[in-house]
């Protein structure tokens, strides 16, 4: 299992080997200090994101010897494996993202993407009301995308890690709404978390993620 020596544009590292184990990236320590989601939330939230890419990486070392002949869609160990396969991937691909658009002062999305969002949406108001109704309405995750197809912005959801991902969509700004999120600050109560979360956008990482995907 070895790695070429390189990262892609999003600061993956290249894997030559289909199943080698996938990164963990570090918790940065801007994430410890933001307004309204405490240190305490972020590190045992950093937590769970570990858990996911080592199940990933536990996952990936079973395919290997998975016994193909025996693969059947009612029942098969690599069936199961693919299945969780797609949730443990996915779960730590959106922290990855989720975290890094985290740290930042918040406020309103800069241009370009202020522009874009008031061209695909009709209004930066409306996108903001209907991100935050995604996100109260979502069981797991609230995500302003770009659609590579109709070169479109849309905000998305899942309501799990591999429930509701559509195809060929570059996420850009990425809210976790699963409980474990927000509960140790807020309880039950969702909409201050999203408040909170709106506080601490770094637009930048958002602004960046847009010029890639619609320049593609």
């Amino acid at each position: 299992m070895s790695e070429i020596n390189g990262k892609n544009r999003y600061g993956y590292i290249y894997l030559e080997d289909t199943y080698a184990p996938i990164p963990e990236k570090p918790l940065r320590p801007a994430l410890l200090r933001l307004r309204g989601i405490s240190a305490q939330n972020i590190q045992e939230h950093y937590k769970l994101y570990r858990g996911y890419v080592n199940k990933t990486n536990e996952i990936r070392s079973l395919l290997r010897t998975a016994d193909r002949a025996e693969a059947s869609p009612s029942y098969s160990q690599i069936r199961e494996l693919k299945v969780e396969e797609s949730y443990t991937t996915n779960g730590a691909k959106l922290h990855e993202l989720f975290f890094d658009n985290l740290g930042g002062p918040g406020g309103q999305a800069p241009e370009p993407l202020y522009t874009a969002i008031n061209r695909c949406f009709g209004s930066y108001q409306f996108w903001e009301e209907d991100f935050r109704a995604t996100g109260l309405s979502m069981r797991g995750w609230a995500v302003l995308a770009w659609d590579r197809d109709y070169k479109s912005l849309h905000n998305y959801s899942l309501d799990a890690h591999n429930l509701g991902m559509i195809s060929r969509i570059e996420p850009l700004l990425i809210m976790d709404v699963y409980e474990h999120a927000y509960y140790m600050d807020y309880g039950t109560n969702r909409k201050e978390y999203i408040n909170a979360f709106f506080l601490n956008i770094d637009w930048q990482v958002v602004v960046d993620r847009y010029r890639m995907a619609a320049n593609t």
